[in-house]
């Protein structure tokens, strides 16, 4: 598998769009690698963001969570 492959299956599996792989596919072949790590890194902040607003709906269920079980409690 070549470089620009293996590049392209590790972007799709980190989840980047069809629309992300092929622009950074494009930066590879064209040799532009600064902006192509750029584009790398913005998605990596996107990624980020979005497992922090994961961590905030975990967080929320938590809270749900022991808020019903104190409900509970106090019913029984």
């Amino acid at each position: 598998m070549s470089g620009k492959e293996q590049l392209i299956q590790g972007l799709s599996a980190a989840g980047c769009s069809v629309e992300t792989v092929e622009r950074i596919g494009i930066l590879y072949e064209a040799g532009s690698y600064d902006e192509m790590l750029h584009q790398m890194k913005m998605q990596r902040c996107r990624l980020i963001d979005e497992m922090h607003e994961s961590q905030r709906k975990v967080d929320r269920m938590d809270f749900l969570i022991r808020d019903q079980e104190k409900t509970m409690e106090r019913t029984i």
